[in-house]
């Protein structure tokens, strides 16, 4: 999947393997070596190939677009997949969601939406926060 990923992120910089192995400070034989799986990096060359790209070092190594054709997402940004509503409208949000927002059975979440650019959803405590300080001016 890195070597994948090397080439995706690389491609959509419209970089030249030159091009970039000399932004990386490595020779353009060693950035081949790694997008044909040859070799791989240090995890220090990983750290910097991921800051040069602003993906998380986990989605650099392990991103898997599993055949839906996107390319490692931005640090910080997720798609965890595709959920089905019930008939009742119930969405399950998927675990890995929940875990990284730390969201609990209970918890109150606001649901906005925008006709444009689709719905999001919010803590209700991380939403009023948010008012508060858009309120205050802050």
């Amino acid at each position: 999947m890195f070597k994948d990923n090397l080439i995706s992120l690389r491609k959509m910089k419209h970089l030249s393997q030159e091009e970039l192995a000399e932004k990386l400070g490595i020779s353009r034989q060693t950035l081949s070596k790694y997008e044909t799986g040859e070799s791989i990096p240090d995890i220090e060359k990983c750290k910097l190939i991921a800051d040069y790209f602003g993906v998380s070092l986990d989605d650099l190594v392990n991103f898997c677009d599993k055949g839906t054709g996107l390319a490692v997402p931005p640090k910080g940004k997720h798609l965890f997949g595709i959920v089905k509503m019930g008939d009742k409208g119930q969405i399950v949000i998927p675990a890995k969601a929940r875990k990284i927002f730390n969201l609990e059975p209970g918890d109150n979440l606001v649901v906005l939406g925008d006709e444009a650019q689709g719905l999001a959803i919010i803590k209700e405590k991380g939403f009023l926060s948010m008012m508060k300080d858009f309120r205050s001016g802050k």
